[in-house]
């Protein structure tokens, strides 16, 4: 497993300098980011928990997703993965929420979209989406891509919510 050290240790700077706590739900990167805040000394000060939500079971026995809401969106849209970021934080009452709903490979998803998609989303102080997309299907190397923009896009939103 590859571990983002200089930006995980970044984060958990940040993290403990702000006195703030994060949670994860994440799916196709099968708790790497959660590995990755992990990593840090410390790390009991701002990482509460997180969550492989993989499976329908899994997020309705880990997420209170709103059902009716979820419906309405489009499977692995920003949308989408909005909703698990807040349902993250909301969960286990963090300042951050961190989710992932990707395709890793080697072949795509069930909704019809190829393999190396993934959708990351940060809610907080101040929230983002983006989409992530390889062109490849080589599952591990697609893990470690989503998981790197999802800890940039997180580092980037501490940077600017900080005082």
């Amino acid at each position: 497993m590859k571990i983002f050290s200089e930006l995980a240790i970044q984060i958990g700077e940040q993290l403990k300098n702000a006195g703030q706590t994060v949670s994860v739900a994440e799916s196709s990167t099968g708790g790497l980011i959660a590995a990755n805040l992990l990593s840090v000394p410390g790390a009991s000060s701002y990482f509460v928990g997180g969550s492989v939500v993989y499976t329908l079971k899994s997020r309705r026995a880990f997420l209170n997703l709103n059902r009716d809401r979820v419906r309405q969106l489009k499977p692995l849209s920003e949308e989408m993965v909005r909703e698990f970021a807040l349902a993250a934080q909301s969960e286990l009452a963090t300042d951050w929420g961190v989710a992932e709903l990707g395709a890793a490979g080697p072949t795509g998803s069930a909704y019809g979209h190829e393999a190396g998609i993934s959708v990351i989303g940060i809610a907080g102080p101040v929230s983002a989406q983006t989409t992530v997309q390889t062109h490849s299907d080589n599952r591990a190397e697609n893990m470690l891509a989503f998981t790197e923009v999802a800890l940039k896009l997180f580092q980037s939103l501490l940077t600017e919510s900080a005082p």
